[in-house]
């Protein structure tokens, strides 16, 4: 979100982990919290994960997809120069 160079406040987002085994709170109003590390395992080991984040700043709403880069992927697209 920092990169995208969206006006936002930090103080007012929280960041959620979430997927078919529940959901994990891992900031909260601009600041870490704690949470089991074990749930977020779970959470974070299945094959789709969602991170929710809620700006607190309006009332808009979107979605973006994404995909899981292999390293294989990487390694193969990283060692040339176009």
């Amino acid at each position: 979100m920092g990169y995208s160079g969206v006006d936002f406040d930090p103080d007012k987002t929280d960041v959620f982990f979430a997927s078919k085994q529940g959901s994990v709170l891992v900031y909260e109003q601009g600041k870490l919290v704690q949470f089991s590390e074990e749930e977020a395992k779970k959470i974070l080991l299945e094959e789709e994960i969602e991170i929710n984040v809620k700006l607190s700043g309006g009332t808009g709403s979107a979605a973006v997809w994404g995909c899981d880069l292999t390293y294989d992927y990487v390694k193969i697209n990283g060692d040339y120069r176009s």
